[in-house]
């Protein structure tokens, strides 16, 4: 078995790479770190021109896009919620996160939230190419994080056989009730 050390980078398709690096540089602060273009694919040998972009997202994360102009135009799987497929980055804490929002909004972006999820509170809004993006900020307690992970195992096998929400951690969602 290997043992990863992080993601390299992880990569999306783009409507034009141009207009995404400019979006990531100006409302995430992201640095455009370097751009690949060829005709042919290197994995595959296929015709299939293409623009690389790579962008630092923090901490020896890389966000790349694709940009494929001979390809049909992107579209999302119609048959998955638009609110399941995101990319979540971290913020450093809550006053960062409503400051975001705050500097997306007068950007003209429209933003869902702040949502509390017990453990952190986040907002949401898309990119240019339709990726919905999710800003998060931590409030969790270490005590909090090590309870979540002693019952995940069973709650992944109770979800397993009844394919119903396990109550192992209500305690976050009663949390979020009191808190609101």
């Amino acid at each position: 078995m290997v043992t990863t050390q992080g993601f390299h980078h992880v990569a999306y398709r783009c409507k034009d790479a141009k207009e995404t690096v400019e979006f990531y540089q100006t409302h995430l602060g992201m640095d455009f770190q370097l751009a690949i273009a060829e005709d042919y694919v290197p994995s595959t040998g296929a015709y299939d021109p293409y623009m690389h972009i790579f962008l630092d997202a923090g901490n020896n994360n890389v966000l790349a896009f694709f940009e494929l102009p001979e390809q049909p135009e992107m579209d999302r799987d119609r048959n998955t919620p638009e609110w399941v497929q995101h990319i979540a980055l971290r913020v450093e804490n809550l006053d960062k996160l409503l400051s975001a929002k705050a500097s997306l909004e007068a950007a003209g972006i429209d933003v869902l939230g702040p949502t509390h999820h017990g453990i952190f509170k986040s907002i949401y809004f898309f990119d240019p190419n339709g990726h919905r993006l999710e800003l998060a900020a931590d409030i969790s307690t270490p005590d909090q994080m090590k309870q979540l992970h002693e019952v995940a195992p069973d709650m992944l096998d109770e979800w397993a056989k009844t394919k119903k929400a396990p109550r192992h951690a209500a305690w976050l969602h009663e949390k979020i009730a009191a808190e609101s």
